[in-house]
């Protein structure tokens, strides 16, 4: 069966040129490496978001229902690989504390509520296999390992793995994150970002402050 995007697990696709739903908001040179996962990014990848082209064709919940829909939000350079799962649609419908958990189509307007939005930081790496639950928010350089479930938010530079998904470590040691947080390179424009590919590609945070004072901080 050919695939809806890839032709080889070696490709990978910048979702700003893959992505339509308006609900859907895309940094730059982000990409979905989704061979294995044999589905599409906005109706595979990402699950139950209104918003893309089916959808849109079939209802729309928030004229005929005036229910708030959560976002999904992906800031730059995060690189997303095959078998992810974003889980949108807020609480499906479903209420815990209410006596029984089934939608009844009766209800189906008041049952809905959102979980807001979902964000993935720029920098973030999603590994295969990965769950991303409702809400939930992955910060700046996060490390989400293979096959983990993510209910809660994960903090900037953070290696994260299981189900739910725990803290294994930090990347860098809380004084080298802050300098990371301050240069934020990952919003530098695309220039200065080639030209700092050689640092941005070892281990010395140290250099990359020097070039960032040097070429942006003070300029």
């Amino acid at each position: 069966m050919k695939h809806p995007l890839f032709n080889h697990w070696s490709e990978t696709k910048y979702l700003k040129d893959i992505v339509t739903n308006p609900l859907i908001e895309v940094g730059e040179y982000s990409y979905y490496s989704g061979y294995y996962g044999h589905q599409n990014f906005e109706d595979g990848c990402v699950r139950y978001l209104w918003g893309d082209v089916k959808s849109r064709a079939l209802f729309n919940p928030i004229e005929q229902m005036g229910w708030h829909l959560d976002k999904l939000i992906i800031g730059n350079y995060v690189c997303v690989a095959t078998g992810v799962v974003i889980l949108m649609g807020g609480n499906h419908n479903h209420h815990s504390e209410w006596v029984t958990v089934y939608p009844f189509v009766e209800q189906i307007e008041q049952s809905f509520e959102p979980k807001g939005d979902t964000v993935i930081k720029s920098d973030a790496w999603i590994g295969m296999n990965a769950i991303i639950m409702p809400g939930v928010t992955i910060g700046e350089g996060a490390i989400i390992a293979a096959g983990s479930v993510v209910s809660k938010d994960v903090p900037p530079y953070t290696i994260v793995g299981g189900n739910p998904a725990k803290e294994i470590k930090k990347r860098f040691t809380d004084t080298e994150i802050s300098m990371l947080m301050e240069m934020r390179w990952f919003d530098w424009n695309r220039e200065l970002v080639e030209r700092a590919i050689p640092l941005l590609s070892s281990p010395s945070i140290e250099q990359l402050y020097n070039f960032y004072k040097s070429e942006v901080k003070n300029k």
